[in-house]
């Protein structure tokens, strides 16, 4: 499925979002940078990612960024949000992602990463976000995305961790945090993406789980998380990205989607919000320029659903 440029009306304005996302580091002096300190490293991801999917790889100076994504290495071996902040999977995963992008995965002790990511992994298969416990299937999905960029999977018991995801699912086709708990798009994504990277997305009712997914659209053309709940840009990564692993993203209106996304931007200053209207913001610039992406959005570089990577990326790296 391929959404053209549409018109003039619903474009995507790559300048202006690629200025946006390289003066996010020179506003030190706001309030707002100081109080998204604890997601530093993942936007760093998310900029450099939209960059990438833009055609813009050199957007953000390749040398100083490897350098900050090593200094936020701690000495257990994961990577905290920004230098001095603890080891976490979320932060240790974006790490990994951006070292993979900038071809720099060398640069770092692969061993001593994968050992510390093996280490959270719980006896039911589940994985802790850190050391203080906490399980969620985010961080179960986080640790198979890294290893498998790593090429450490080995380092995990895999079918155990599989076998947790499968406990997830509930009697709608959904999965959720833990067992038991509601079907949300943003845990169907990690559920579904762990199912890829360990080749078993057969153990699952395809087409009931799509049925869930598809249903996520409302009529102005977004997508929500869960029933009865605002749309929001992000699910057009967390819906599509689960869809196209199933192979039914033809089951959602991409024309009507892409129309709501673009909407969303920021047609002066750059970046896109969470819906029409609403603050920019990093976060949801990627996930609306990588929803584009799936759609097959004219100018834009393929992304991987199961990464939310460059495809290109990750046929050199995974060889799939």
């Amino acid at each position: 499925m391929a959404v053209a440029a549409l018109t003039d009306e619903h474009q995507l304005y790559v300048d202006k979002h690629v200025a946006y996302i390289q003066s996010l580091d020179t506003k030190k002096d706001s309030l707002d940078y100081w109080l998204t300190e604890h997601l530093r490293l993942s936007g760093v991801y998310w900029g450099l990612t939209a960059l990438c999917l833009m055609k813009h790889p050199d957007g953000l100076p390749r040398d100083a960024t490897i350098a900050y994504v090593k200094s936020c290495q701690h000495v257990s071996g994961g990577f905290g949000a920004n230098p001095g902040h603890d080891a976490h999977i979320l932060y240790t995963v974006s790490a990994i992602q951006i070292l993979a992008i900038e071809d720099a995965l060398d640069t770092i002790d692969r061993d001593r990463v994968a050992s510390w990511i093996a280490g959270l992994q719980q006896e039911s298969g589940v994985f802790t976000g850190d050391e203080w416990g906490e399980t969620d299937t985010r961080f179960l999905y986080g640790a198979m995305n890294a290893l498998s960029l790593l090429g450490r999977l080995d380092a995990i018991d895999v079918d155990k961790a599989i076998d947790y995801v499968l406990r997830c699912q509930n009697h709608d086709g959904g999965f959720g945090m833990a067992p038991g708990a509601e079907s949300h798009a943003g845990q169907i994504f990690t559920c579904v993406g762990a199912l890829a990277i360990a080749g078993r997305l057969g153990d699952i009712d395809a087409d009931l789980l799509a049925d869930w997914l598809c249903e996520r659209q409302l009529p102005n053309g977004g997508l929500n998380g869960r029933p009865e709940k605002l749309e929001d840009v992000c699910y057009s990564w967390w819906v599509q990205s689960s869809l196209a692993m199933l192979q039914r993203l033809h089951w959602i209106d991409g024309e009507k989607l892409a129309k709501f996304i673009l909407r969303c931007q920021d047609e002066e200053g750059g970046g896109i919000a969470d819906r029409p209207g609403d603050m920019v913001d990093v976060f949801h610039t990627l996930f609306g320029v990588a929803g584009l992406s799936l759609l097959g959005y004219e100018g834009l570089e393929e992304v991987d659903p199961v990464y939310c990577m460059p495809r290109k990326v990750i046929k050199k790296i995974v060889g799939k």
